[in-house]
């Protein structure tokens, strides 16, 4: 695999907030491979890091329906906690 599609060069974008570049690479990542759990996780990350929590839950889904042990999971389940906190129907 090309140095600029690894797992650690893209959570390094990730952690420099090169949020666009870590896109484009995990978008040919999930091109050349739909089941690649750990692309769809880095993707919600991505997603998560931008404030769109709603694309960050559609990708951690997108990982955990391939792969129910994915860290996916256990993301998804911290953004609905966090939902279920900030939402005025539980928190007036």
């Amino acid at each position: 695999m090309d140095y600029d599609m690894t797992t650690n060069h893209i959570k390094s974008l990730i952690d420099n907030n090169c949020l666009d570049e870590a896109i484009h690479l995990l978008s040919h990542r999930l091109e050349t491979n739909k089941e690649d759990d750990e692309a769809y996780y880095l993707m919600g990350n991505v997603y998560r890091k931008q404030g769109n929590m709603k694309m960050a839950m559609f990708y951690y889904t997108s990982a955990t329906e391939i792969n129910a042990h994915s860290p996916a999971a256990e993301a998804y389940r911290v953004l609905l906690d966090i939902r279920n906190f900030i939402n005025p129907d539980y928190n007036p």
